[in-house]
């Protein structure tokens, strides 16, 4: 069956993350030489080895379990399938780069450059990219459950029908981003910026949007069931007509009261 096409961002016809180089191929021994190097260039803090740079490379398949990739390139790489379970991608520039089906569970990449990356169907649980640069990447129906988006750039960014369950996304720049059919069950987006993000049959039971900023963002059929939202700011009584609520979900003072009074 082939492969369904990839949702797009809304901003992909304005922002290209590819410089149009074509994708290379890598020798095996080539490869396994250049990791060398760049685990030498990790553990002498800079002093030795070279910093790998795998820009526009193809490397489908491979993996990269639990290696010492600090601050390593692979922009606009592919990276279709690969193994980065546990590896240490913090400072990692991956920009463009396509990852689907990958994994990348408990892999640490806090501080990256992960904007354009296309990280569909891929099993990220665990993972942490805490303060990375995240824009306009497609991230569909990706499992994120626990992951850590602590601070990160995500505007514009796509994770529709994804799991992110028990996620930590507090203070993260969710601007455009657009989270239709998304599970995010218990997650914690307090202080989190989701102006005219696109809420649609998405799930935040049980979720903590304490301080959230959602002026404009798009709801419809969105659970709210047990999440707090109390102090958010930017919620009308408009956007709340088009939720699922239950006796455990908390709203803001000035909402309830207006609700009640507009019953």
């Amino acid at each position: 069956m082939a492969d369904l096409p990839l949702p797009r961002s809304p901003f992909a016809g304005t922002i290209d993350f590819h410089d149009g180089a074509p994708i290379r191929s890598i020798a095996p021994q080539k490869l396994a030489r250049t990791l060398q190097a760049h685990a030498l260039y990790v553990e002498s803090n800079q002093q030795s080895g070279k910093r790998a740079i795998l820009d526009s490379t193809n490397l489908a398949g491979k993996s990269f379990a639990s290696m010492k990739l600090w601050h390593i390139r692979m922009q606009c790489a592919d990276l279709a399938g690969a193994d980065f379970t546990g590896a240490d991608l913090r400072r990692a520039i991956l920009i463009g780069a396509t990852i689907q089906r990958g994994r990348l569970a408990a892999a640490d990449l806090t501080c990256g450059r992960l904007n354009g990356i296309k990280l569909t169907d891929a099993d990220c649980q665990g993972v942490c990219m805490a303060e990375a640069d995240i824009e306009f990447a497609i991230m569909a129906n990706s499992d994120f459950r626990k992951a850590n988006f602590r601070d990160a750039d995500m505007s514009g960014a796509i994770l529709d029908a994804a799991d992110l369950s028990g996620a930590d996304l507090r203070r993260a720049n969710l601007r455009g981003a657009s989270f239709q059919g998304t599970r995010l069950y218990g997650a914690d987006l307090r202080g989190a910026q989701m102006g005219n993000s696109i809420l649609k049959r998405a799930s935040f039971n049980g979720a903590d949007l304490r301080g959230a900023y959602l002026r404009v963002a798009k709801f419809h059929r969105t659970d709210l069931s047990g999440a707090d939202l109390r102090d958010v700011e930017g919620l009308t009584t408009g956007q709340i007509n088009h939720t699922i609520r239950d006796a455990h979900t908390r709203l803001p003072l000035d909402l309830i009261t207006e609700h009640e009074n507009g019953e």
